[in-house]
């Protein structure tokens, strides 16, 4: 299975503040992080539409991504940008030497040309991406966010 991939987070190389990912049959899954001191383009473009509240914290985010990822045999995680790709595993590691049960994956980098309805937000910009690489598959938001 295929899931499109886009985060948000505080300026470059900064934490997470929050996650999308879509897949090619239109589940959802986002989520939101505490960011408590956002720089400024942050505070203007990105936090104004989040959208929903931020968890407790990045192991709550574990958590739920485990949750979302345990219904998949196999997922392709497809990006258009290389520090997704790295939040991403970071969400993995839950501790030393630990970290969340997941299918196999595997990992593509795409240069890809995509439109947001909501830009700065990663389940808007996460759909665009799958709109640019999938543009005839149906538009399903049967969403398993909490």
């Amino acid at each position: 299975m295929k899931l499109f991939l886009d985060c948000e987070f505080n300026g470059f190389q900064g934490a997470l503040i929050s996650m999308a990912l879509v897949s090619e049959d239109g589940r959802e899954w986002y989520e939101v992080v505490p960011c408590a001191e956002p720089v400024p383009w942050v505070d203007e473009h990105v936090m104004p539409v989040l959208g929903k509240p931020p968890l407790e914290d990045c192991a709550a985010l574990s958590h739920s991504l485990g949750h979302f990822l345990a219904q998949f045999q196999a997922v392709q995680i497809i990006a258009d940008w290389p520090e997704d790709i790295s939040l991403f595993c970071q969400a993995l590691i839950t501790g030393p030497g630990s970290r969340i049960s997941t299918p196999r994956l595997s990992f593509a980098i795409i240069p890809i040309e995509s439109s947001s309805d909501v830009p700065h937000n990663a389940l808007e910009d996460a759909r665009g991406i799958r709109r640019a690489v999938q543009p005839h598959a149906p538009i399903s938001r049967s969403s398993t966010t909490r």
